[in-house]
């Protein structure tokens, strides 16, 4: 074999490749049954930054019939962007079906965000998610729900009525935490509701690259040897711990009560994978955060780089819990509050989506007055 099968490996260690990015034009194209034909790419994850991008970018006649279509039936902005973003959806729900049954629903999933508007609203958010996932009518949609103290009981509330949550936007371990609480009671409830759990699934967003841009930016204010010698290790620690959290969790007698019903554990998924430091190994968010039963959800940039040179290990993490910590412990001594941080990352995630779903909105206006 002249080309070494590396996303091979990866997937052989136990982690499912997902892409980070859909539009109609990779639909259309094929580009996006290629990747899931030649590069082990097993589920895509959207955003609101990723469809504003799809929108806005040259590939717009993929979408202009459609949108004339919309614009004679005077539908308002909202909806139109909502019947965009889901028929996009439900393509790819389409494209990963043979994943989806091949994996018993473990793989071949799609991600849909809810308004990133509701982040802050609990009942608007679950009335969303169960409008977006009766509408794209797929058993292998997600429906991506931020991680906000709002969010968490909205996690739970949707889970309840058997749909299947990606839980977005995690920076932090305590955070992250409750996060597993709110998958526990959303599928002790689901469970209650008659559901059945063997269909379910849900997987926990915990961002790496965002977490390094801003320590690093923190450390380097502080300045000194100390701090230098810290930059570049935030994330990969902080994601580390997460792990670690999950391996607790995941082996309590609450969750084998779960197990023994036919529930899947909520998979960590690494997401944010694309370094934003250019003096920094382009795929180290993948390379350091291998394990079994992990997600790695990569831009096409990151899924090439590591279909290049990266290099695949059976696990990266589960021994390296300790020295994840001594990281943290430095981070903190040196002056660097963890609990800003992810609180900060956070609010400012919820913004950038909030704007990116702006921007798509105001796309659709124009392009539907256009039409």
């Amino acid at each position: 074999m002249s080309h070494q099968d590396r996303l091979g490996a990866l997937s052989t260690s136990g982690v499912a490749i997902w892409l980070d990015d859909l539009s109609r034009q990779r639909l259309a194209s094929k580009n996006l049954a290629e990747l899931r034909d030649k590069k082990h790419v097993v589920g895509v994850t959207s955003n609101p930054t990723i469809f504003a991008k799809a929108l806005t970018s040259g590939e717009n006649e993929h979408y202009a019939q459609q949108l004339r279509d919309l614009a004679l039936r005077q539908v308002s902005v909202d909806e139109a962007a909502r019947t965009i973003t889901t028929y996009d959806v439900r393509w790819a729900c389409d494209e990963f079906r043979g994943i989806f049954d091949a994996t018993t629903g473990i793989d071949g999933r799609v991600s849909l965000e809810v308004d990133p508007r509701l982040a802050h609203d609990t009942a608007r958010t679950v009335a969303s998610a169960k409008a977006l996932w009766w509408q794209v009518d797929r058993p292998n949609l997600m429906i991506k729900i931020p991680a906000t103290a709002e969010g968490l009981p909205a996690i739970t509330q949707v889970l309840a009525q058997g749909i299947s949550v990606n839980v977005t936007l995690i920076f932090g371990l305590e955070r992250y935490r409750a996060v597993m609480d709110a998958f526990f009671d959303g599928m002790e409830q689901a469970k209650a509701n008659g559901h059945d759990l063997a269909s379910m699934a849900s997987v926990a967003s915990f961002f790496v690259s965002r977490v390094d841009t801003e320590v690093d930016k923190r450390l380097d204010a502080i300045g000194g040897a100390q701090a230098e010698a810290l930059k570049g290790k935030a994330a990969i620690a902080n994601a580390r711990l997460a792990h670690k959290a999950y391996q607790q969790e995941f082996s309590s007698a609450r969750w084998r009560a779960l197990a023994e019903s036919g529930a899947k554990p909520q998979r960590p998924l690494w997401a944010s994978t694309s370094t934003k430091n250019p003096d920094t190994r382009d795929v180290i968010y993948v390379e350091e955060l291998i394990a079994p039963g992990t997600v790695n959800t990569m831009p096409q940039n990151t899924i090439n780089a590591f279909d290049d040179h990266g290099e695949a290990v059976a696990d990266s993490i589960t021994g390296n819990y300790d020295g994840a910590a001594d990281v943290l412990d430095g981070i903190a001594k040196v002056g660097v509050s963890y609990d800003d941080v992810v609180e900060t990352l956070e609010r400012e995630g919820v913004e950038k989506f909030v704007d990116s779903w702006n921007d798509l909105l105001a796309s659709v206006r124009t392009r539907l007055t256009e039409a």
